[in-house]
């Protein structure tokens, strides 16, 4: 794999954590 792909993955991993922390902790956000 590439550094671009791992990147990728990395920052969509990123993000859908992010969300799911959103989620399950509205009253921090």
């Amino acid at each position: 794999m590439s550094i671009e792909s791992c990147l990728l993955i990395a920052g969509v991993v990123a993000v859908a954590i992010y969300l799911l922390v959103a989620l399950v902790l509205p009253e921090r956000f």
